[in-house]
């Protein structure tokens, strides 16, 4: 199984899965001329779409049109939608060789995250990206895994200290708003075990965060704790990260 984040961030967000048979998207904040960029051969089986805000949903329409994927959701809004067809996500599937498990997250647009174990290795991705806090249930299942996807969205004193509303600045903080490196920080010190291999910090702000504050925030976190052997990713807005192993 191999990740490709193709854009995080406020102005769109979408990450390509790759398995032997299949190729599927968590989120579709990507136009299809961007997707068709970064591969222009490429087949989208499956769409994942963790909740209804734009920069999640903006290219689902003609990403559906052109590729006819199957769409899981547990949003309500995404699942009435006229636009397209989309089925209803279970909080366990099991779609070729993966076993993939969904939870909700706590966001103002009803949200969920995933932890995607590919059965034939055994290695596992977790994704978890537009929360206020991870519910410790959670964090018991998603605990030592080989790859996280999780959202490092804002630095505090940025964000307070920056030009968005005080009613914004609340709700990003809020426990339905978004993970701040501090946050992201705190839950990776006690998710990180001997099995993990990649961190990817994920859906950065552009004006109340830095790819520089947020290195800095989780290498201070793992020199601290003595974590060795874990490679660090930032994905931006901007660019793919590049193709990463499971």
């Amino acid at each position: 199984m191999k990740v490709t984040v193709l854009k995080s961030g406020s102005k769109g967000n979408s990450t390509l899965i790759e398995t032997t048979n299949l190729n599927i998207l968590i989120d579709a904040g990507i136009t299809l001329k961007e997707l068709q960029e970064y591969k222009n051969d490429i087949k989208i089986d499956i769409v994942f779409i963790t909740h209804s805000h734009t920069d999640h949903t903006s290219g689902l329409k003609r990403i559906y049109k052109y590729y006819n994927p199957i769409i899981y959701t547990r949003n309500d809004i995404v699942l009435n939608s006229s636009e397209f067809k989309s089925l209803y996500l279970e909080k366990e599937i099991f779609i070729d060789n993966l076993d993939i498990i969904s939870f909700n997250l706590s966001h103002d647009s009803d949200c969920i995250g995933f932890l995607i174990k590919d059965l034939n290795d055994d290695n596992e991705l977790v994704y978890i990206t537009d929360t206020g806090y991870i519910n410790k249930k959670i964090l018991d299942i998603i605990k030592n895994k080989n790859t996280y996807i999780i959202e490092s969205n804002h630095d505090i004193e940025m964000l307070r200290n920056g030009p968005y509303p005080f009613y914004l600045k609340q709700r990003i903080l809020s426990d339905t708003g978004h993970l701040s490196n501090k946050d992201c920080c705190r839950y990776l010190k006690d998710l990180i075990g001997s099995n993990t291999k990649n961190i990817i910090l994920a859906h950065l702000s552009e004006n109340n965060n830095t790819k520089d504050k947020a290195l800095e925030e989780i290498n201070n976190m793992i020199n601290e704790n003595c974590i060795k052997d874990v490679n660090i990713f930032v994905a931006e807005q901007h660019k793919n990260l590049r193709k990463i192993e499971v």
